[in-house]
């Protein structure tokens, strides 16, 4: 596949249309990936109902900005996402997730339709190295091409959430929790997402990294600025240099170290041809990456000789538990339905119901966390965790 990936900077999102413009200019225009009387396919990056400057969900500009260069080749562009895990697919939700994210605007903008088809289909894929079965969301299927408009952030249980990532959207809302339960560790939910990425094929990728998420996201850390969108046609060379750029080891970037397994490129920066900068001027530093990952030095240096055969033993010390705090719960239910191992339930403390979490079945996937809107799931380390970690 194409190594090549085009970097703009972008100091704030009113500058969103005239950057990406020059970004796609550069890529060979519009026109290299669109075609007249298409649908189009934009699949933005909308998690949960948020505002844009939270930074959780890909911004209104890029997705408008987008959605009229598709109308001036003549295709037609539908806004499509199915949010995540805690979330039904529903077009009760898609309403709220719209109007929220600025989706709804945005489409007034642009012209853009906003999808509210919230069926789906099984799609076989004998070509999938783990999974050759997938549940599609049914516009996704239905149009005759995808633009991948993914938004950097990072993520407690993958690291980072980029491109490649961006494609779990398309499994329809309450499926998810159903691949976080076969797939619990990372390295097959990351060789899930490279099979995804292929039944998918996307024409192009454009990452909003103008306002980032940093720390425990990609729902729960906070926005940083750094002010870049990027582009390629391949999402794995996208994320080679979005991690490059956060300071992510590759070493603990899932999804990079398992399409080298699979003999895939790009994985290492030195096999990307990176156009527009250099990536010394977009590295950017002190990027908070997961609690969850185990970084730093000291007593982590260890960590890969003894830590996999004694992981078990040490559960609940070298990983974050989640737990919820009752006095921001409101027991909306999210993280009940996000949860792949039924380990959530509801219970009452002084009157007042909150979710409580069964430590033994939680698998430290922290879609509960991931999922809650009111910040109500914190990350508990352990005083042997933030030892191993400082």
């Amino acid at each position: 596949m194409d190594n090549r990936v085009y970097a703009v900077r972008c100091s704030d999102y009113g500058q969103s249309e005239e950057r990406l413009v020059e970004l796609v200019e550069m890529m060979g225009g519009m026109g290299a990936f669109v075609r007249e009387g298409e649908t189009i396919a934009l699949k933005a990056n909308l998690l949960r109902a948020g505002a844009p400057e939270e930074a959780v969900s890909t911004h209104p500009a890029v997705v408008s900005a987008v959605a009229r260069m598709v109308k001036k080749q003549g295709a037609e562009p539908v806004i499509v996402d199915s949010p995540g895990a805690g979330f039904r697919f529903t077009r009760k939700v898609l309403t709220r997730i719209y109007q929220a994210c600025g989706m709804s605007e945005a489409a007034d903008e642009s012209g853009a339709g906003l999808n509210f088809d919230t069926t789906f289909e099984v799609v076989f894929f004998p070509e999938g190295k783990l999974i050759k079965r997938f549940e599609i969301i049914t516009p996704i299927l239905k149009s005759d091409g995808v633009l991948n408009l993914c938004k950097l952030k990072s993520h407690t249980f993958t690291a980072m959430t980029g491109a490649v990532k961006n494609h779990f959207g398309v499994i329809p809302g309450l499926a998810k929790p159903g691949y976080h339960a076969k797939l619990m560790d990372t390295s097959r939910f990351a060789n899930m997402l490279l099979d995804l990425m292929g039944i998918v094929s996307s024409r192009l990728s454009i990452m909003d990294a103008v306002l980032a998420m940093e720390g425990d996201g990609p729902s729960g850390g906070d926005p940083r600025e750094v002010g870049l969108f990027l582009g390629a046609t391949n999402p794995l060379a996208l994320d080679v240099v979005a991690g490059e750029i956060i300071g992510l080891p590759r070493e603990m970037n899932p999804v990079l170290m398992e399409a080298e397994k699979r003999g895939m490129t790009p994985t290492r920066m030195n096999q990307v041809e990176l156009l527009g900068s250099d990536i010394s001027g977009l590295r950017c530093p002190d990027f908070r990456l997961p609690g969850t990952l185990c970084q730093g030095t000291g007593f982590s240096d260890h960590l890969t000789w003894w830590q996999r055969p004694l992981q078990p033993l040490f559960k609940d010390s070298l990983t974050q538990k989640p737990r919820i705090s009752r006095k921001k719960c409101t027991a909306c239910g999210a993280c009940l339905q996000a949860c792949p191992m039924k380990a959530i339930s509801m219970a009452k403390y002084r009157g007042k119901t909150h979710a409580l979490i069964d430590e033994e079945k939680c698998i430290r996937c922290y879609c509960c966390h991931e999922m809650c809107s009111d910040d109500a799931v914190i990350l508990r380390r352990s005083l042997l965790y933030r030892f191993a970690n400082r």
